[in-house]
């Protein structure tokens, strides 16, 4: 935690209309909650939020937006309404289908959602005035992963062999065609690279920590795919504010064009992330199991010479907060409360 440690403008922000879309899954539950904390007017676009518990419900989102639209981004006139109408200064997109093993089972889905849903909302913003940045966010899933364990730098050749991953690298490659070919009717916008992202309220199918307190909750060993797979697990208050500085860099003209968000300390194995968390029972999970890459880190030393960022949290500490958020709900404490506590000391530098 020692260091001096870029943090977002709360003057940038404060009065400005932001539209983030995705807003009612877990990474935009939180968005909206330090968005409205540092003082700014969000309309949120998304699908309604899955069945059961959820990160929007918890932390009460609704109550922090100006404006909560529920519509699809992959139907091109709504969302062009819906964009227009907000009159946003500030993108942020987050809406995707994020989830590995739903892209296996809907492969057309998932690209549609990703790719053309990600191109429609450039469609969107073209010829669009007052818009002075969009971060469209993508993956650490996004590159060609020989297997080899090194640190993935923005440089390096994207690919993606499950659906998730390969329509996420074709959606990056979408946006850099929409910058050449038409920058001058767009805002200044750039991909923001980051995964493995943890924290209280995720409660999406098939993810670690999910499972893992649906197991305990259940009094039931967990069942884990792939106990040796290493990955750049984070905390997603370091992630949201390394989005939110890169937004304040492109509105002032000095941003790259992509960027990596991952953990300082890099990558663990799943079964470390495990024994970090406490008193876990688990079981590794019979038979063959979908395609992941076994190995997967990120090098971020370009975010932290652009932006002055890099993670507050070290992957224990990632681990122990978001533990304790759960340990919280489930204890029916106030989540607001919880979560803008965790938000304050997050955001200070």
């Amino acid at each position: 935690m020692a260091g001096v440690v870029t943090q977002p403008e709360a003057a940038f922000w404060r009065g400005r209309r932001v539209l983030v879309t995705g807003h009612t899954g877990f990474k935009g539950s939180w968005l909206v909650r330090i968005l409205a904390d540092l003082g700014a007017k969000v309309t949120g676009i998304a699908l309604d939020p899955e069945p059961g518990p959820t990160a929007f419900a918890a932390m009460r989102v609704a109550d922090a937006l100006e404006r909560d639209l529920r519509l699809d981004i992959r139907e091109v006139p709504a969302l062009r309404d819906a964009v227009h109408a907000a009159e946003p200064q500030i993108v942020l997109h987050l809406a995707a289908q994020a989830l590995v093993g739903r892209s296996h089972a809907d492969p057309a889905g998932t690209f549609a959602s990703n790719v053309t849903g990600t191109v429609n909302l450039l469609q969107a913003l073209r010829d669009l005035p007052g818009v002075q940045a969009a971060v469209i966010v993508t993956s650490d899933k996004v590159y060609r992963n020989d297997g080899s364990g090194r640190r993935f730098t923005e440089d390096d050749p994207l690919g993606g062999e499950d659906p998730y991953s390969a329509s996420k690298a074709a959606a990056e490659i979408a946006v850099a065609s929409w910058r050449a070919s038409f920058a001058r009717d767009l805002p200044p916008m750039a991909t923001a690279r980051a995964g493995n992202v943890i924290g209280g309220g995720d409660f999406s199918e098939a993810r670690i920590i999910p499972d893992l307190v649906r197991a305990q909750m259940a009094g039931e060993a967990l069942v884990v795919r792939r106990p040796d797979a290493t990955r750049p697990f984070q905390h997603v208050l370091d992630v949201l504010r390394g989005y939110l500085l890169l937004a304040e860099a492109l509105a002032a003209g000095s941003a790259p064009p992509t960027l990596n968000f991952g953990p300082q300390d890099g990558e663990i194995r799943v079964r470390d992330l495990l024994t970090l968390w406490g008193d876990v029972r688990w079981v590794q999970a019979p038979g063959a199991v979908m395609h992941e890459a076994p190995r997967l880190a990120l090098e971020s030393s370009r975010a932290t010479q652009a932006l002055g960022w890099r993670p507050l949290l070290g992957t224990p500490e990632a681990i122990a907060e978001t533990a304790a958020w759960y340990a919280a709900w489930r204890g029916g404490e106030d989540m607001v409360a919880v979560t803008r506590r965790a938000i304050a000391e997050g955001l200070r530098a």
